[in-house]
C-alpha cells in the first residue's frame, strides 16, 4: 500500500508495514466442509431406522424452494409413503397467548410417559414486512425439547399458506416413517391456517382462555365447527371460577351447531398447561374420540377424504406456480398491472386477458 507519509515531504514520519496475518485460532476450521447431501435411498434408509439427522435433512429438502431439492424430497416421500399412516395426528390451535406451546410441552410429556415417540410440527408466524421468523417455539417447550423421544420442527409460515400446509403434510409422512406414532401440529392461531391443519389431522383441539369474550363470539367463528374438543387453559389460582364459567358457556354454544360428520359430540374441559393440571382428563377425552371414530369407521373415511383433498390442493398449487413462472405471463403482467392502476382496465378484465394469453398456448 502506498503511504504518502513516508515521502520526503514528511521527514521524520514513517509507517510500519505491520505484522503478518496470524494463523486461524481453530486449526480444524479449514478442514470443515459441509457434508454432501445423501442420496434419496440413503435418506430413506436413515429415516426408517429413526435417524433424526437424516429425518431433519429430508424435511429441509421438502421445505426447500430449490426445484432440485423439491424433486429429491418428493422421491424420498414416495419411498416413505408405504411406511406411513400409523400415527395419531392431532392439530392444536388457539389465539396467540392461549398457551399452545406450553400446553404441547405438558401434553407431549404425558404422551411420552405412556411409551412411543412424538413429533411436533410448529408453524411459526412470519413477519409480513420482513418475512422473518424467530422460530422460537422450542424455547417454550423446555422439557419436551430435551426429551430423546421427541422431535420438534418449527417452520416459518412465510409464503403461500397452501404451500406451507402441503409441506407440513409431507413432513408428517416422513415423521411417521421414522416411527413417530404421535404427531402434534401447532397452528399459527390466526387466519386460514386452522382450516389447512384441520384437513391433515385426526383430532382438532381448540385451546381457549376465559374472559376474552370468545365464549359468545365463538358461536360465530367457523373454527368452533371444526373443533373435536375445546379446552380452557389457565384454570388455576384465582382464574378457576372464570374458566368454569367459560366452560359452561362454550358447552351451551356447541349445542347450537348441527351434529358433526363423525357423530362425536365435542367436549369442553378445563386444565392448566403451566401447572400440568387436568392433563389426564384432556388426554382421556382424546382417547375416547379415537375409540369412537375407529369403531364407527369415520377414522379411515376422514383419512381418505384428506388424501383426495391434498391431491386437489397440490394440483391447484402446481397450476398457480406454472402460471406465474411462465415467461410470457411474467412479461405481460406488469403492463396489465399498470393499466389497472391507471383505471384503463378493470381488475377482472385484466385477469381474463392474462388467463386467455396463458390458455391460448394449449389450444
Amino acid at each position: 500500500m502506498n503511504h504518502p507519509e513516508n515521502s520526503s515531504d514528511f521527514k521524520g514520519l514513517s509507517v510500519n508495514s505491520g505484522v503478518a496475518q496470524p494463523p486461524t485460532v481453530n486449526p480444524y476450521l479449514a478442514r470443515a466442509r459441509r457434508k454432501p447431501m445423501p442420496s434419496p435411498g440413503e435418506l430413506v434408509e436413515g429415516i426408517l431406522r429413526g435417524d433424526v439427522t437424516m429425518l431433519s435433512r429430508a424435511v429441509t429438502l421438502v421445505e426447500s424452494t430449490n426445484p432440485a431439492h423439491y424433486a429429491l424430497g418428493q422421491e424420498v416421500i414416495e419411498k416413505c409413503l408405504p411406511h406411513s399412516g400409523h400415527s395419531r395426528r392431532i392439530g392444536i390451535t388457539g389465539v396467540p397467548g392461549a398457551g399452545k406451546s406450553t400446553s404441547i410441552d405438558a401434553f407431549g410429556l404425558h404422551v411420552l410417559s405412556r411409551g412411543g415417540k412424538l413429533a411436533v410440527l410448529a408453524v411459526d408466524p412470519s413477519s409480513e414486512r420482513t418475512n422473518g421468523s424467530i422460530l422460537g417455539d422450542k424455547t417454550r417447550m423446555e422439557k419436551l425439547s430435551t426429551h430423546p423421544g421427541a422431535f420438534i420442527r418449527p417452520s416459518p409460515s412465510a409464503g403461500s399458506l397452501g404451500g406451507v400446509a402441503r409441506k407440513t403434510r409431507e413432513t408428517v409422512v416422513l415423521c411417521e416413517a421414522a416411527g413417530y406414532d404421535n404427531i402434534f401440529i401447532e397452528t399459527v392461531g390466526v387466519g386460514q391456517s386452522e382450516t389447512a391443519v384441520h384437513s391433515m389431522v385426526d383430532f382438532f383441539l381448540l385451546i381457549q382462555l376465559a374472559g376474552t369474550g370468545d365464549e359468545l363470539q365463538g358461536i360465530k367463528r367457523g373454527i368452533m365447527e371444526m373443533a373435536d374438543g375445546i379446552v380452557i387453559n389457565k384454570a388455576d389460582g384465582d382464574n378457576i371460577n372464570r374458566a368454569q364459567l367459560a366452560q359452561a358457556q362454550f358447552r351451551s354454544a356447541l349445542h347450537l351447531f348441527p351434529p358433526t360428520a363423525s357423530g362425536w359430540q365435542p367436549e369442553v374441559l378445563t386444565y392448566s398447561g403451566y401447572y400440568a393440571l387436568g392433563i389426564d382428563e384432556v388426554w382421556n377425552m382424546i382417547d375416547r374420540y379415537f375409540d369412537f371414530v375407529t369403531a364407527n369407521g369415520y377414522f379411515m373415511e376422514r383419512r381418505r377424504h384428506q388424501a383426495k383433498y391434498w391431491m386437489l390442493e397440490t394440483i391447484n398449487e402446481q397450476l398457480r406456480n406454472n402460471f406465474f413462472n411462465d415467461p410470457e405471463i411474467a412479461a405481460l403482467l406488469p403492463d396489465l398491472e399498470n393499466r389497472v392502476l391507471d383505471n384503463q382496465l378493470s381488475s377482472f378484465t385484466a385477469a381474463a386477458r392474462a388467463l386467455n394469453a396463458y390458455y391460448s398456448r394449449f389450444k
